[in-house]
């Protein structure tokens, strides 16, 4: 998993509440475990006019010229501001696999849905929960904006704007060790390599029948 430390992205605007992961990801692409690959189908639904099924190509395709990702003012996006709840619905991994294959490494919202805020540190993508009143004024700041960027500081948690105003955010402290870190539930793991060897060396030796 990648290392989050900093960031300074150009900001894309996700202007609806209760945006759920059938939205996100639709459920004709839940076809693989893979990771990589759903970013092309990233709210295929709003995207396109067309209904996708995988394997098509999305350069043969009817992009809606009105969604907000498919404007060239949001094109390399690496930050995702949205409203309440964002994530809601089943509780599908390929929804921030999308996200993050698309491109987004930060999310803000004002709140999201349990298992899916559980899923994005998982994988590396960051979840911000910021209140209602300076969401509005980032919401607003984007719009007027072309080109607008926040900076993203993990280990201070500070969301920064270019005018240096800072925003604080809250993180659970073996959340944030993970991701400044890069580790992973393997990862994670890992770390303890060297005594799990041990402990199945001894294992080895106390129980041999179990190795037969």
């Amino acid at each position: 998993m990648e290392k989050f430390h900093t960031l300074t992205g150009l900001v894309a605007p996700m202007d609806r509440a209760n945006v759920d992961t059938d939205a996100i990801i639709p459920k004709q692409f839940l076809k693989s475990i893979k990771r990589s690959g759903f970013g092309q189908n990233l709210f295929d639904e709003w995207r396109f006019f067309d209904h996708g099924e995988p394997g098509m190509d999305p350069a043969k395709r009817q992009p809606n010229p009105d969604f907000v990702l498919n404007q060239p003012r949001y094109q390399g996006a690496q930050i995702l501001l949205a409203r309440a709840n964002f994530g809601c619905g089943s509780s599908r991994e390929h929804a921030p696999w999308a996200l993050q294959d698309y491109g987004f490494r930060v999310i803000i919202a004002p709140s999201f849905a349990d298992i899916f805020f559980n899923n994005c540190f998982k994988i590396g993508l960051l979840p911000i929960i910021l209140n209602e009143t300076v969401l509005d004024r980032l919401f607003e700041a984007v719009k007027s904006t072309v080109g607008y960027r926040l900076t993203i500081d993990l280990q201070k948690q500070h969301v920064s704007t270019s005018g240096n105003e800072t925003f604080q955010f809250e993180i659970d402290p073996f959340r944030k060790h993970c991701l400044l870190n890069g580790l992973d539930e393997i990862g994670l793991t890992l770390e303890h390599a060297e005594k799990i060897k041990q402990f199945e060396q001894k294992r080895r030796e106390q129980q041999p029948w179990l190795f037969l």
